[in-house]
């Protein structure tokens, strides 16, 4: 299957600007956006602490193919390498933007009383691995954590109009690379894991 990598330049305006709340978990970009049905779940969050207002997932998966069709109809896939994941993390803090959070990727919806409070890029070698009860997924996807101090948008998230995270930003294309049959079929077994898992009750009761 045909793949292209999206990349950035440590030196320009590319790169994650913001993470958005939203219903149905989707990356996003100023210059395309992908299909929610194919990644739908993907990038659901949990209710980590109830007490302490904590939400937690990945933001990115690295080696992750994602659909995409071009206006011309054409289908083919996009990922998001480790190196270029670090790349974005690494921007996205040194510009500190931890509480650049918005609602559905909406500009003018800030959330207000939402911040970054946790960052982990994976990497076995390190021994920097998502807390129990994620999915393991490749080395260099991003995990986090958000507090929410908004009373209405942790409402929001307990009843479930908000269910995962979306980074958004500008990314360039590189050229066609080719990922191993394999790996493209272990990524997507873990994916369907994952969707398969749905939230535990314990995360959504509210005390």
């Amino acid at each position: 299957m045909k793949i292209l990598e999206l990349i950035i330049d440590e030196n320009d305006e590319s790169g994650v600007e913001a993470v958005a709340l939203v219903d149905s978990p989707a990356i996003q970009s100023e210059w395309m956006s992908f299909k929610k049905e194919e990644i739908e779940k993907a990038f659901k969050f949990k209710i980590q602490n109830e007490e302490k207002r904590i939400v937690s997932g990945y933001l990115m998966i690295a080696d992750l193919p994602i659909v995409r069709m071009s206006d011309e109809g054409e289908i083919f896939h996009v990922v998001f390498r480790k190196n270029t994941i670090e790349k974005i993390v690494n921007k996205f803090m040194q510009k500190g933007l931890n509480g650049s959070i918005n609602l559905m990727h909406d500009a003018n919806q800030k959330a207000e009383g939402v911040y970054l409070i946790e960052s982990l890029i994976i990497d076995d070698k390190r021994k920097v691995f998502a807390p129990e009860g994620f999915e393991k997924v490749s080395n260099g996807s991003w995990w986090g954590s958000m507090r929410v101090e908004n009373d209405s948008i942790w409402e929001k998230i307990k009843s479930g109009e908000f269910r995962g995270f979306s980074v958004e930003g500008m990314f360039g294309q590189s050229v066609e690379i080719d990922i191993p049959d394999r790996v493209v079929e272990k990524i997507k077994k873990v994916v369907k894991r994952y969707k398969q898992n749905k939230i535990s009750q314990k995360w959504l009761k509210t005390k």
